[in-house]
């Protein structure tokens, strides 16, 4: 017989883990799905310094290894499992299931976060792994004393490009547009930091290389001249992609994919709400998340109350 629970989490990044920090206070049965490692994103962020309480800021995966033990310490459960493929809804239950289990609960909470976005352009997919990376800190030691590039003009994308130049000799940020989308505090830095020359005005169109990246083509988009960089690696900061495909048909999104919610972020499933990078929110921050989180998870509770 299929295991009940009261509140099923699907995603351990800081607003799965601050729901069910919250459920397990409340003393609701809790699970935590994850599909990779607790953390998420943030996890993968070398330092994140708007997160308050952290006034020299702090790693994203020492942030976020304290939110998983102190959920653990509530009682909530975690358990590394195949994606979700879909959920249903059965009655007063929730059910999500994935290609070989089946899970049941009195509420869903989706905190399943959102993943890099790819450019499609030729070479990125083929040489992933060989010198195209998503992620900084968890590349980045592999091209100490080599030229790499960051594709992207946000926090993300200058912020990693600043990490890099821990290890790389120079670090090109190509941005289509003629300033920076990042916060003034994180363009000053750049801006002073002597190994970071910005490509304005500019697309990236292609990577080249036999086996690994060496080179990239970049097409000003004024007067559409290109120009080739030789660089061993390439790191794209585009803006990101909801994982809710596991929603199609059940729960209303917007025109990216996003989840609606309403000012309780219950879903357009009652019982099942939404929080985090997944949502349709104006501000993808680990501060948002965490307070999501809580709200999704106090809604949650009072749901089951009521039903």
């Amino acid at each position: 017989m299929t295991e009940k629970y009261d509140v099923i989490i699907i995603g351990a990044g800081p607003a799965g883990l601050t729901a069910g920090l919250y459920t397990g206070r409340a003393r609701l049965k809790t699970l935590i799905l994850e599909k990779a490692t607790a953390g998420g994103q943030a996890a993968t962020t070398d330092l994140i310094e708007n997160y308050p309480g952290f006034p020299d800021g702090v790693g994203g995966f020492e942030l976020t290894e304290l939110m998983k033990r102190q959920a653990l310490e509530f009682g909530a459960e975690i358990r590394e499992i195949t994606p979700v493929a879909n959920i249903e809804v059965d009655g007063d239950d929730r059910i999500v299931k994935t290609e070989t289990e089946v899970f049941v609960a009195r509420s869903i909470i989706i905190a399943s976060g959102s993943e890099p976005k790819a450019l499609g352009i030729p070479g990125e997919d083929e040489l992933r792994g060989r010198g195209v990376s998503y992620c900084a800190t968890c590349d980045g030691a592999f091209y100490r004393d080599k030229v790499v590039a960051v594709i992207g003009g946000g926090n993300s994308a200058v912020e990693e490009a600043m990490f890099l130049t821990k290890f790389a000799s120079k670090v090109y940020i190509v941005h289509r547009r003629s300033e920076l989308r990042a916060d003034k505090i994180i363009q000053e830095r750049a801006f002073a930091n002597d190994k970071i020359e910005i490509i304005w005005d500019s697309h990236l169109k292609k990577v080249i290389g036999t086996g690994k990246v060496e080179e990239i083509v970049v097409e000003n988009k004024n007067t559409q001249a290109r120009v080739s960089y030789p660089v061993d690696g390439v790191f794209f900061y585009i803006g990101t992609v909801p994982n809710t495909v596991f929603c199609e048909g059940v729960i209303d999104v917007d025109g990216r994919d996003f989840i609606l919610t309403n000012e309780r972020l219950e879903t357009s499933v009652p019982g099942v709400f939404a929080a985090g990078d997944c949502r349709a929110n104006l501000l993808k921050q680990v501060a948002v998340a965490v307070g999501e989180g809580a709200l999704a998870a106090v809604d949650a509770e009072r749901y089951i109350e009521e039903v």
